[in-house]
């Protein structure tokens, strides 16, 4: 700790005057710092930024900000932008709550969401209420959608992703909208996955296989189908080189994906 003291901060005046709630300071500190690497010249944008962001110059920062500038710079920017649309549009919600969802910030995304009155918030909200195993919040929010628009198609998926959850008697009704919306429209990944979670939750596993296999013949690197067919092979006892195939294939695509995290503290904790 003592030598990190001891280290001198060349953005401290910068940082400092931010930190205090001097934006202005903060603005000029930052214009006259020369920083001496790449790396503290992005992070000196960024304080800049965000300096004129709290005195409300969003036009500042949305008109500097480029395409090509660093991808620090284009989540301030997005800030920037969020906070210039006084309607808080469902987009912004949206691609706000999913950002929150991916930091595994439920409660962050879930307060965001509610901002919104859209279906695709509700339908969202209904995802992250799943995830969080709580079921009674994701049928009254699932009410609320059927009182809007009961035969939307994202009513329609909700309504299936939460029998799912119900399970039993329910699992039927959630694998007949999957069928339905695949014959009526097109068996996407998404869909084929759904029937083939609501076999497998029934224990048709064979079934699920033959599913799973028509969306890897699609993408043969979907996470979720990858996901479903780890999972299929370990439960059918199949030769561990099989699942391990599913498992490099998803590594290499997903490197970073939540499964695969769970899934290694799950090895350490067998061992």
């Amino acid at each position: 700790m003592a030598s990190n003291q001891g280290e001198i901060d060349e953005l401290f005046d910068v940082k400092n005057a931010y930190y205090i709630g001097s934006y202005q300071q903060c603005i000029n500190e930052a214009q006259k710092t020369k920083p001496s690497s790449a790396e503290k010249e992005t992070e000196r944008d960024v304080f800049l930024y965000r300096a004129y962001i709290a005195q409300r110059k969003y036009g500042v920062v949305l008109d500097d900000v480029k395409p090509s500038s660093s991808a620090e710079l284009q989540a301030v920017r997005m800030f920037a932008e969020y906070l210039s649309n006084e309607g808080k549009s469902t987009t912004f919600l949206l691609m706000a709550a999913s950002i929150y969802f991916h930091e595994m910030n439920s409660d962050a995304a879930l307060r965001t969401l509610h901002q919104g009155e859209s279906l695709e918030c509700m339908a969202m909200t209904i995802q992250v209420l799943l995830k969080l195993d709580r079921l009674d919040l994701a049928r009254k929010e699932l009410k609320k959608m059927q009182e809007h628009d009961e035969d939307a198609t994202l009513t329609q998926l909700a309504t299936a992703w939460v029998n799912l959850g119900i399970g039993g008697e329910k699992l039927q009704d959630a694998y007949y909208i999957f069928q339905e919306m695949s014959d009526k429209y097109s068996a996407t990944l998404l869909l084929l996955n759904g029937q083939a979670v609501c076999h497998m939750a029934q224990n048709k596993w064979d079934e699920a296989e033959g599913v799973l296999q028509e969306a890897l013949d699609k993408d043969s690197s979907h996470p979720e189908t990858l996901i479903n067919l780890i999972v299929l092979t370990q439960h059918l006892g199949k030769a561990p080189e099989v699942t391990n195939r599913y498992l490099s294939q998803l590594k290499d695509a997903h490197r970073g994906h939540p499964f695969l995290k769970e899934y290694k503290a799950k090895v350490r904790q067998e061992k």
